[in-house]
């Protein structure tokens, strides 16, 4: 069924779908719009790609933009709660393309920067509300947001917000909603913690699972190389130069990580970006800016950073550092290979992170692929690089002024 063939969604919605080239549901849209339309609640497990956020912004702009038809509306009447700045900002964009020429408005709201600006924004009028629980939560407090009609509440990586520890946040954030409103629950994993959130906000909630028994798209290719630690630079090297074409997401596991690995493609006249909790929000807009525009092919990002990266074209995810946590390999891989796209994602892992390994494939109910390495490529990689030693001795010299000064710093 094409969205052209939709009775329940207005035809501004229909016209801007078309003019971004989406014309069929995907599974997680067909199974949710139906049940939102009719003012039901939803709990939804999909994993990332499968297209959750058209999912729920087709549905609830149909909504808003009927009653705007009837009554005028005051307030914000929609709450779309997320765990990082970056996914607010992807989902205002959603929005604002798929409801131009609504009339709609949509915000984002976020901490990490000043907030008078966003209480005079607020003040414009504000119809969708898309924050981050923390935000919000301080500007209920302080008087500047109201909530009281709000009819719909939407949780996005809800799995995610547990994981940075935003429950008592999000529990004290929704005692200021209503109780009679529209709750939507989207989540890429489910276990203990999850079901017990879910089911206390939702009631009588439709459940959808989309493809439960596996909890990667399938358009994704997996495949891992055993790679030491202090290797792992010469095969990233080899993999960027053997696909100099190809968009590349890069996982590590801290921001000093994420700035050596920068360092390190630098220095072999590789040129990438970076993207963590040391950057500023203008420079974390202006890197995703860079990298969505294909001015810059490779980046190198954190796992709660990453969040928010709904970029379609990118060819590889590489886990540089496997995650601290199973689940977070299923987000990394799910920013490749989105839509109806291939994708690829290629892990190192070291001797150290085999355990994880382990917890990984279980966690996703295969086997990764082995990239078998003979000894001798094994070797001509390392040494293909290591020919230019003036360069490795410069990084790894700038690298340890670097974090000296910083350990200064903080001293003083």
């Amino acid at each position: 069924m094409k969205f052209e063939e939709y009775r329940g969604i207005a035809p501004e919605i229909k016209r801007n779908l078309d003019g971004m080239g989406i014309v069929r549901p995907t599974d997680i849209q067909f199974k949710a719009l139906t049940p939102i339309l009719k003012g039901e609640d939803v709990l939804a497990i999909a994993q990332t790609g499968t297209g959750k956020t058209a999912a729920f912004v087709i549905p609830v702009l149909h909504l808003l933009s009927e009653q705007k038809k009837s009554r005028k509306m005051d307030g914000i009447k929609c709450v779309v709660m997320v765990p990082t700045r970056e996914l607010a900002l992807q989902i205002t964009a959603v929005f604002d393309k798929i409801g131009k020429g609504l009339k709609i408005k949509t915000l984002s709201l976020y901490g990490g920067v000043e907030q008078d600006p966003q209480i005079a924004r607020l003040e414009t009028g504000v119809d969708i509300l898309v924050t981050t629980p923390g935000r919000m939560f301080d500007l209920v407090s302080q008087g500047h947001l109201h909530l009281d009609r709000v009819q719909i509440l939407v949780l996005d990586e809800a799995d995610r917000m547990l994981d940075l520890g935003f429950i008592k946040d999000i529990q004290d954030a929704i005692k200021f909603l209503p109780r009679n409103r529209q709750t939507l629950f989207f989540s890429a994993t489910i276990n203990e913690n999850i079901k017990k959130l879910a089911y206390s906000l939702v009631k009588n909630a439709i459940r959808i699972q989309i493809s439960p028994k596996d909890p990667v798209a399938k358009n994704v290719t997996h495949s891992v190389a055993f790679v030491e630690m202090d290797d792992k630079r010469f095969f990233l090297i080899r993999l960027v130069e053997e696909n100099p074409d190809s968009k590349i997401l890069i996982f590590v596991r801290t921001k000093v990580r994420a700035e050596r690995v920068f360092k390190v493609l630098e220095r072999s006249e590789i040129q990438s970006l970076t993207i963590h909790g040391d950057k500023d929000q203008r420079e974390r807009i202006d890197v995703l800016q860079k990298f969505r525009a294909n001015a810059v092919r490779i980046l190198i990002a954190t796992d709660v950073s990453a969040r928010g990266i709904d970029i379609p074209d990118i060819d590889f995810v590489v886990n540089y550092d496997l995650p601290d946590e199973a689940e977070n390999y299923v987000h990394r891989v799910g920013r490749t290979g989105r839509g109806e796209k291939k994708g690829r994602a290629i892990s190192f892992c070291s001797t150290e992170e085999r355990p994880m390994l382990q917890e990984i494939e279980t966690f996703i109910t295969k086997p990764i692929k082995v990239l078998e390495i003979s000894r001798g490529e094994y070797q001509e990689t390392i040494d293909l690089n290591e020919d230019r030693p003036d360069k490795w001795k410069a990084v790894m010299q700038e690298i340890a002024e670097a974090e000296e000064w910083k350990k200064k710093k903080k001293r003083k």
